[in-house]
């Protein structure tokens, strides 16, 4: 069923162009609430806000892989958009540039709909549509990155999306005020985010090393290509050892990080992890990175001799 979700992302994906003069900015997991007590993205609102601001200003298109709406515990938008006016009119000048591209997940699973898409953001957006999925792909279709939210490979979170919303909404949001979590989460289930991850990185493999780019789990993940030359040299007893490090897997991480957000950054032909954040001598929001960047055909040149 996992194998069958993921491949089905695959082929129906959006086709976006990937060449030297694209440049894509990465985050996933905003969660955007109505700024109350469970509101995980308020803190980083202000940290959000400039980031986007240097991306709008640098003509980066920005890709969201899912879960940018908090649409479980909040059963009206009208209350989301108020407490983060300022994001959703960044967003609007994204879009009316034709640099926005929003995928939905778990907790946005509503958005696959185009109806309540218009229904629910149509006063803010036009024309505006959601994905689940898209392909960053150069001229050699071969060459390419798949961009989804991750929760293709979290089958209850995918096909019962619905059941997962009404505990949520109803049992896990009230809990949350004496700090009991919801166990389903992968985001807060290490054993469920270990399931989720094992689940992408079989698929991967059973395609040919496909890169992937999600979100879902919230744990960053930036692979290293650094190992691909030991792959010829590896012993039989220590080749899934070798292959399993060199699993084109990322993970952007999410924007509700404490006082940070993390995403990813591919620019010419590279890729990059970064981190905004704070900087506590200045008062001012700065960029980190902390991975890359990495030419992206280290790892389709990985691809290719696997």
């Amino acid at each position: 069923m996992i194998h069958q979700l993921l491949s089905f992302a695959l082929k129906k994906a959006k086709i976006l162009p990937l060449n030297k003069d694209t440049k894509y900015i990465l985050f996933s997991d905003l969660h955007k609430g109505n700024n109350s007590y469970a509101d995980d993205f308020s803190h980083n609102m202000r940290i959000y806000k400039e980031a986007l601001h240097h991306y709008y200003k640098n003509d980066f298109t920005y890709i969201e892989l899912g879960d940018g709406l908090e649409l479980w515990e909040n059963r009206k938008i009208k209350p989301i958009i108020e407490a983060h006016q300022v994001i959703f009119d960044l967003l609007k000048d994204f879009h009316e540039q034709k640099r926005l591209y929003l995928l939905y997940g778990n907790h946005d699973m509503i958005m696959m709909y185009p109806f309540m898409v218009k229904k629910l953001l149509g006063s803010v957006f036009t024309d505006l549509k959601y994905y689940e999925s898209i392909l960053l792909q150069t001229e050699n279709p071969k060459n390419n990155f798949l961009l989804l939210h991750g929760h293709q490979a979290d089958y209850m979170n995918y096909l019962f999306w619905w059941f997962h919303r009404f505990l949520v909404r109803y049992v896990w949001k009230p809990l949350q005020l004496i700090g009991i979590t919801d166990p389903t989460s992968p985001a807060k289930n290490f054993k469920e985010l270990i399931k989720v991850e094992r689940r992408m990185k079989e698929w991967i493999q059973k395609n040919d090393n496909q890169p992937v780019i999600f979100g879902h789990t919230h744990r960053p993940r930036f692979p290293s290509p650094s190992l691909s030359q030991r792959r010829k040299d590896a012993k039989k007893t220590d080749e899934n050892k070798v292959l399993e490090k060199e699993i084109p897997m990322f993970n952007t991480g999410s924007c509700v990080h404490p006082e940070s957000i993390i995403g990813i950054e591919i620019v010419n032909m590279q890729i990059s992890m970064v981190k905004w954040q704070d900087d506590g001598d200045s008062q001012k929001t700065v960029k980190v990175v902390l991975e890359g960047p990495v030419d992206l055909d280290k790892y389709w040149a990985s691809t290719s001799s696997a």
